[in-house]
């Protein structure tokens, strides 16, 4: 007999299967000697009361032998089978592969950037040089933006797709279990390069291509219906289906189909600084506790509210983390976050961001590119404020509401460095002022988040892509050229790891339709 409960343990008795088991046979009322064993298939940390607690979904094995899921991944042989051109190696072109595979089809992945590991040397350069590779650094190269800026896998997009089969994948890949299991998910910036590797090596074994250091210049299209790809060299790479995911920092992409005449649309995005905090007071304020101790991960917070119309919000929360400079061109600034799969770094960050609609930008909503153009410009003026070599303009949270420069800057992650400047100098006045009314706000709504101890890293501006590449709802092809897929984040259809991938399957599902 299998029956499923949910149990709840303290702080360090979470993995302890005894302790599990006595718990299980209490609920159930019956002897423990009678449990077997006791799956745990979903975790989280209630910390809404006094004592924080671990609440978790188990199956108990009552007289019944445990046998445990293995994860393991067998394709067929594609190398003979029909083409499907895949632009971007993230994690929807990656999955978007994988997909194709087990369907029967030969993926070719073009990637422009350098294979996972290479790209640490581009990223030394980055941190230590304030150099940029337009072609190499945080947000291009193998694996993506996310493969270098953390491997969070929560998401909200439960509807698009089996979000189990994603994280089953990773696993068989060589992720922790632990991810099947935690509310929250998340790989680290650590572990991500070899699970990435392990997933080319699955493509390249079943006859699928990848290519590293090339660059899509335009699509092959006939009578509104794709042909294949040329690359920067001249030459063209044919197909019937060709997966555009290109990610959202690839602006020469979007400039490529609007020299083409293929539609693109200006899209809404969000704008706004990275805020980093010593962990500790993130810990104290969620766990209610002078010390978090070794039994419990380092806290997170998710934090929203409405100011003048528009949400503020915190994004991409990194308990444990670090600022990464993440431009992908010369003379801007752009920051993300990262952490470890430990997530053991002393501060916490989190992007805090204003919502921007098209309205609040001067200028044509029919200019594909006024979001972008309004994207890029706040980025180098950034840039300027710094100073140069990605130094990051900068402000202590409290002296940012109340209009002063920081005198001095706290001790920070962000490696390139950071200069005192006022942000209302960087940033638009209206995105400034919310942030400025919403900072206090998210402080009553959190012991100790209002706090000079707390830096505004500028500019958080990459959340996700302002630019959409339309498509059809039902067939994923863009209305005018038949063939054509847009996806993930770059097109507007995704907005973390785990919703790429699922978009990038589901794309592929339609590629196979097609062919």
């Amino acid at each position: 007999m299998i029956k499923e409960i949910e149990i709840v343990c303290p702080p360090g008795q979470q993995d302890d299967q005894e302790v599990l088991k006595k718990l299980s046979a209490s609920a159930l009322k019956i002897s423990p000697q009678k449990v077997n064993a006791v799956h745990v298939y979903k975790r989280s940390i209630d910390a809404r009361g006094r004592r924080v607690v671990y609440r978790m979904q188990v199956k108990v094995y009552v007289d019944e032998i445990y046998h445990p899921e293995t994860y393991t991944t067998q394709y067929p042989d594609v190398k003979q089978a029909k083409p499907v051109v895949i632009v971007g190696a993230g994690p929807a072109g990656l999955f978007a592969a994988l997909q194709c595979i087990e369907m029967g089809l030969k993926p070719i992945v073009i990637e422009r950037g350098k294979p996972v590991k290479e790209r640490r040397r581009d990223l030394a350069n980055i941190n230590k040089q304030g150099l940029v590779n337009p072609e190499s650094n945080y947000c291009f190269g193998e694996g993506g933006a996310g493969t270098y800026s953390d491997g969070k896998l929560y998401t909200r997009s439960t509807k698009r797709g089996d979000v189990n089969a994603v994280l089953k994948t990773f696993t068989a890949h060589g992720a922790s279990e632990d991810i099947l299991v935690d509310a929250r998910p998340h790989i680290g910036t650590n572990k991500l390069p070899q699970i990435i590797t392990a997933i080319r090596e699955t493509i390249l074994n079943a006859g699928g291509k990848v290519l590293f250091d090339t660059k899509v210049t335009g699509l092959l299209a006939d009578f509104g219906k794709i042909q294949g790809v040329r690359l920067a060299l001249g030459d063209t790479i044919k197909a019937n289906a060709v997966i555009l995911a290109t990610g959202h920092s690839a602006r020469d992409v979007f400039e490529m189909l609007h020299r083409q005449n293929i539609l693109i649309e200006a899209k809404p995005f969000a704008l706004g600084v990275r805020i980093e905090h010593p962990q500790e007071i993130i810990d104290q304020a969620q766990y209610h506790c002078e010390h978090r101790g070794p039994d419990l991960p380092p806290s997170y917070y998710n934090l929203v509210e409405q100011v003048d119309g528009r949400g503020v919000f915190s994004f991409c929360m990194c308990p444990g983390g670090i600022i990464a400079p993440c431009a992908t061109e010369e003379e801007e600034i752009v920051v993300n976050g990262w952490s470890p799969s430990k997530r053991n770094n002393p501060f916490a960050n989190s992007g805090t961001v204003v919502q921007i609609n098209l309205e609040d930008v001067k200028g044509d909503n029919a200019d594909p590119f006024k979001m972008l153009n309004f994207q890029h410009s706040i980025e180098q003026v950034a840039y300027k404020a710094g100073g140069g070599k990605l130094v990051a303009p900068a402000q202590r949270m409290v002296d940012f509401v109340n209009g002063r420069l920081s005198a001095d800057l706290p001790e920070n992650s962000y490696l390139p460095g950071t200069k005192s400047v006022e942000l209302k100098e960087v940033l638009p006045t209206w995105i400034s002022n919310r942030l400025r009314d919403a900072l206090p706000v998210f402080g009553k709504k959190m012991k100790g988040y209002f706090t000079n101890e707390a830096i505004l890293v500028g500019v958080e501006s990459r959340t996700s892509s302002p630019v959409k590449i339309p498509r059809d709802k039902e067939t994923l092809q863009h209305p005018q050229v038949q063939g054509l897929f847009p996806c993930g984040e770059g097109a507007g259809y995704a907005g973390g790891i785990i919703s790429a991938a699922i978009d990038g399957i589901n794309c592929a599902v339609a590629a196979g339709k097609i062919i």
